[in-house]
């Protein structure tokens, strides 16, 4: 591949799968109702449906390491990418519950894939610019999660919902040509600084480290709540606070639109911060007080409810950031990233689970917003009192003070380069 067309390349592929690793989930809740009216879907079929995305980014995270030594990553961001494509479509022309959830299971696994390989891509293209590529990338994922519920009533209603779902499947066929590209034009694996295949660093004791129990903890509670509140927030307003499908899609897109900014601005805080695990008090306030206003309020001021709830999404950038606050190496790094993303998601996806089964149960609301209120405040504290001051390499020994904070954050750091180098 000539160099000149093999970094605009890359870009453009790299951004455009950031683009899919959020519509299949945020796509489907704003027009559930609709689809129930051709599929019949209890609490607990919703609930399971809710919780396939954060079950199998697990699955994916936990197991990439075994396809990534057999296969380039370029190629397996091809299958991930058809996955994702070809979960969508079946999704769109399902007759039943058992459709939805094997096009959901294809779509969510290629979503899952990508999300591992992204960042190793990001330091194979662009070695000297991972801060730059890796915020842009991470802001269309936001994107992504913010534009479908937006766009999905609207489309529905125009066309129906089967061509709502499936529509999103386009962003996914552009994602594949620039990859065709360089994998066609891939001479040799010289192509790269980097290698070609996920780095599987050996750094024993995860399991046992408070360290890792503690980040995993703290990434669970946001992807708990998160993808309770992408599964359920739209019909849980209709129901309780009388909106309609739009104004519900509408509210669920505010929700993710607040964490926009939250990504922005708390990883710059909390790098200057003396200890950055302070701003989980926040993000768990957030959580707390904004399911209380659902509970004793949920048709007055909204709007500021579903705000505050956003705002707790905080705790998903800062449980980024640990990762790389509390390890002293790169494979420490990586090794730390994969056991908090498997674990962390694998209890992120008892959140949408775990409501609809409440609400199954309840018959109401109430019950299950409780359920929400509590596991965030119990697990956030959990998290805390794990974290002990230190590192994953050396427990008890904090990270030398004379390195720069700024180059343990790639996302943030604007020449980009090695971490920790």
């Amino acid at each position: 591949m000539n160099r000149r067309w093999g970094g605009p390349l890359a870009l453009a592929g790299i951004l455009l799968v950031a683009l899919n690793l959020r519509p299949a989930v945020a796509s489907l809740s704003p027009i559930i109702v609709a689809v129930q009216r051709d599929i019949s879907l209890d609490s607990v079929a919703l609930g399971i449906l809710g919780m396939l995305a954060p079950a199998c980014f697990a699955v994916a995270g936990l197991t990439m390491h075994l396809v990534s030594r057999r296969l380039h990553a370029e190629w397996i961001l091809l299958g991930a990418l058809v996955a994702i494509v070809g979960g969508q479509l079946v999704r769109a022309t399902s007759f039943s519950f058992a459709g939805l959830l094997v096009g959901g299971i294809f779509a969510f696994l290629g979503m899952g894939v990508a999300n591992v390989l992204l960042p190793p891509l990001v330091k194979k293209y662009f070695p000297r610019r991972i801060g730059l590529v890796t915020s842009l990338y991470v802001t269309l994922i936001s994107v992504g999660a913010l534009v479908p519920p937006l766009l999905a009533v609207p489309l529905a209603q125009a066309t129906g919902w089967r061509e709502s779902l499936g529509s999103w499947a386009l962003i996914g066929m552009l994602a594949i040509i620039p990859w065709i590209a360089l994998v066609v034009g891939r001479r040799s694996r010289d192509t790269a600084n980097a290698a070609s295949t996920i780095p599987t660093p050996r750094i024993g004791g995860l399991w046992k480290s408070r360290i890792a129990w503690g980040v995993s903890l703290i990434f669970a509670v946001s992807s708990f709540n998160g993808y309770a509140m992408f599964a359920w927030l739209p019909p849980l307003l209709v129901s309780t606070a009388g909106a309609t499908e739009t104004e519900a899609g509408q509210l669920l897109s505010l929700f993710a639109t607040i964490g926009i900014p939250a990504a922005i601005l708390v990883p710059f805080i909390a790098n200057r911060m003396r200890e950055p695990l302070h701003l989980v008090y926040p993000g768990v306030a957030a959580f707390v007080v904004g399911y209380l206003g659902l509970i004793l309020a949920p048709s007055v001021m909204t709007w500021l409810w579903v705000s505050i709830l956003g705002i707790g999404t905080l705790i998903f950038p800062l449980s980024l950031l640990l990762v790389n606050l509390r390890t002293l190496t790169y494979e420490g790094s990586i090794a730390l990233s994969g056991f908090v993303q498997g674990v962390g998601y694998v209890l992120g996806a008892l959140g949408p689970l775990s409501v609809g089964v409440v609400h199954a149960i309840s018959g109401n609301w109430t019950a299950p917003l409780i359920v929400l209120l509590v596991a965030s405040a119990v697990v956030g504290g959990v998290a805390l009192l794990l974290m002990t001051p230190g590192s994953l390499e050396n427990p008890g020994i904090r990270r030398p003070s004379s390195r720069p904070r700024m180059t343990f954050v790639p996302a943030l750091n604007p020449r980009g380069g090695e971490l920790n180098r």
